[in-house]
C-alpha cells in the first residue's frame, strides 16, 4: 500500500457503536437471530473497503486461499459451489462410483475469530509489515459499547470477532479458515481418506466417493472428526444441529443408505432425507430438480401476485415499469441456480413447462391481457423474450464467464487440464477422465 498504515486516527482503530435491533420474540431461538452490526463513519467504511480490495488481491495472487475456499471473495459465488458439487458427482458417477457428503455449520464464526490468530494469519500471507502491524492495532485491543433500545453500556474489551457488516468481515474471516485447510488436507493425506471439500464462508461440506457406502460413511466420520480436532484448535465449534449427511446415485432399484452415526464424537445419529437443501439448492439422489423449480417458481408466482397490488390495466405502472420490475427481481429469483439444470442433452421439458407456465401470467399481467390470449403473442407484445431462449443466452454468458475467472480458481482447476497450468491439478479435474 502506499500510505502508512500504523499512524491512523484513532476513532478508526475502534469500533465506537454497535447496535442490535430490538428483538419482537422472547425466545431464545429467535433471539440467536440478532447479532451486533458495527457502525462507522463513512471515511472508515471506505478505508476498509480500501484495504479489503487490496487483501483480496495479494492473497489470491499468491495462491494463499486454499481452492476450496469459495465465500467472502471476489469471483466466487454459491452457484460456483453447486457447479463444482455437481462436477464431484457426475465424475464419480463416469466412474461407477456413488457420491456421499457430510454438510456441518460453523456456529457464530464471525464472533468467534481469535484476533492474535488472525493477526499472525495475516503475517504468514504476505501481507507486509505494515499491514500486519495495522492489523494488530487495529484487531487487538479493541473496545466496544451496546445500545439496547434507550439502555447505553459502557465501554469494555472486545479480544473475539471480527464486526458482522465491516467490508473487512469477509476477507478476514476468509482468511482464517486458509491455514485449517492446508492443515486438514495434510491430515486427510496421512490418514488416506479420499475426501474433498468444499467451504462457502461457515457452510462446509466434506465429500466422497466410493461404490461402498460403508466405507464412504467410514472416511466420513474419520474426516469430520479431524475437522471438529481442529476447528477446536482454532477456537471454533460445529452446530451439531444443522449437520446433515445426504447421498447421490443412479440406481434404480430401492435405495436405503445406512445412517452415519457420528456419536462416538458427541454428534446425532444422521439419517438422510428424501431431498437435501444446500446453499438454496434443493437437490435429491438422482440430481433431478424438480423440486428446486417448483419452490423457486411458486415463490415467482407468489411475488407476481403481489404486484397486482400495484398495477393494473387502468392505474397504478405502466407496462415498461411492471416488464422492468419482473425482469430485475422475479426472474432472477427464478432462475437462480439454473446452471445446475440447463445443460446440454438436458432433460428440458418440466423446467420450460413450469417456467412457462410463470411467464404467460406475468405477460397478462404486464398487458391486462385476457386469460385466453394467446402465450406467444401476449409475450411478445410484453417484450418478454422466450424463457428458453433466455436460458441459452444466461448459459452462454456464464459459460464465458469460467475463461475470466482467477487460475486457482476450483472451477478453472476442474475445467482446465493444462499441463502448464500454475496451480497443481484438481483430484476430479477433467484430466482424470477417460475419453468415454
Amino acid at each position: 500500500m502506499c500510505f502508512d498504515l500504523g499512524h491512523w486516527p484513532n476513532h478508526f482503530k475502534e469500533s465506537k457503536t454497535i447496535v442490535i435491533p430490538k428483538p419482537n420474540k422472547s425466545s431464545y431461538d429467535s433471539l440467536k437471530s440478532f447479532r451486533p452490526i458495527v457502525l462507522l463513519n463513512i471515511l472508515g467504511k471506505l478505508i476498509e473497503k480500501v484495504i479489503g480490495e487490496r487483501l483480496q488481491f495479494q492473497v489470491i495472487s499468491n495462491n494463499f486461499i486454499h481452492q476450496s475456499q469459495l465465500g467472502g471473495l471476489k469471483f466466487k459465488s454459491t452457484t460456483d459451489t453447486g457447479i463444482a458439487l455437481m462436477h464431484f458427482i457426475r465424475t464419480g458417477w463416469v466412474k461407477n462410483l456413488s457420491t456421499s457428503t457430510l454438510a456441518f455449520d460453523i456456529t457464530q464464526f464471525f464472533p468467534s475469530l481469535n484476533h492474535r490468530l488472525l493477526s499472525l494469519i495475516l503475517d504468514k500471507a504476505g501481507s507486509g509489515p505494515q499491514v500486519a502491524r495495522f492489523f494488530s492495532n487495529y484487531l487487538v485491543n479493541r473496545k466496544t459499547s451496546y445500545y439496547w433500545h434507550n439502555f447505553s453500556s459502557h465501554s469494555f474489551d472486545v479480544n473475539v470477532g471480527v464486526g458482522q457488516g465491516s467490508a473487512l468481515s469477509p476477507i478476514l474471516s476468509t482468511l482464517y479458515l486458509s491455514p485449517f485447510f492446508h492443515i486438514f488436507e495434510k491430515h486427510i493425506k496421512n490418514l488416506d481418506l479420499k475426501i474433498s471439500t468444499l467451504l462457502f464462508v461457515d457452510d462446509g461440506l466434506l465429500i466422497t466417493q466410493s461404490k461402498s457406502f460403508h466405507l464412504s460413511n467410514a472416511r466420513l466420520f474419520s474426516s469430520y472428526n479431524v475437522a471438529l480436532t481442529l476447528l477446536s484448535k482454532f477456537g471454533l465449534q460445529v452446530e451439531y444441529s444443522k449437520t446433515e449427511v445426504f447421498y447421490f446415485s443412479r440406481a434404480y432399484s430401492t435405495f436405503n443408505p445406512l445412517p452415519l452415526d457420528l456419536s462416538p464424537i458427541g454428534s446425532p445419529l444422521l439419517v438422510p432425507k428424501d431431498t437435501w437443501k444446500y446453499l438454496g439448492f434443493i437437490f435429491n439422489r438422482k440430481l433431478c430438480f424438480h423440486k428446486h423449480i417448483d419452490y423457486y417458481t411458486n415463490k415467482a408466482i407468489s411475488m407476481v401476485k403481489c404486484m397486482k397490488i400495484i398495477g393494473n390495466s387502468t392505474k397504478g405502472l405502466i407496462p415498461q415499469q411492471k416488464h422492468l420490475l419482473y425482469r430485475s427481481c422475479a426472474l432472477p429469483i427464478t432462475l437462480y441456480g439454473f446452471q445446475l439444470w440447463f445443460y446440454s442433452k438436458a432433460p428440458l421439458s418440466y423446467p420450460l413447462n413450469s417456467l412457462g407456465k410463470l411467464q404467460r401470467r406475468v405477460a397478462t399481467w404486464i398487458l391486462g391481457a385476457f386469460k385466453t390470449s394467446p402465450s406467444y403473442g401476449i409475450e411478445a407484445i410484453a417484450g418478454l423474450i422466450s424463457i428458453y431462449l433466455h436460458l441459452q443466452k444466461l448459459s452462454s454468458r456464464s459459460q464465458l464467464r469460467g475463461h475470466t475467472l482467477p487460475t486457482n480458481h476450483i472451477i478453472r482447476l476442474l475445467l482446465d487440464n493444462s499441463p502448464n497450468h500454475p496451480s497443481p491439478p484438481h483430484d476430479l479435474s477433467l484430466s482424470t477422465l477417460t475419453k468415454r
